[in-house]
């Protein structure tokens, strides 16, 4: 059987590479939330502060 050849450019060869690279850094530095551990966390409070301070629900909270 016949098998089909592309040519890839050498400079798509490159932006590929470089965009390997990049998602890996930026992989390295924000890792990617895992929905297991999230969902074992507790819910996360907000400190109010201020004389009409309101909810996100538009409660007066004061």
């Amino acid at each position: 059987m016949g098998e089909i050849i592309r040519f890839v450019p050498k400079s798509e060869r490159e932006r590929a590479r470089l965009i390997r690279e990049a998602r890996a850094i930026y992989d390295r530095i924000f890792p990617p939330a895992d929905p297991v551990s999230e969902k074992k966390k507790a819910p996360v409070g907000h400190a109010v502060s201020g004389a009409n301070a309101r909810r996100s629900d538009g409660v007066l909270l004061s």
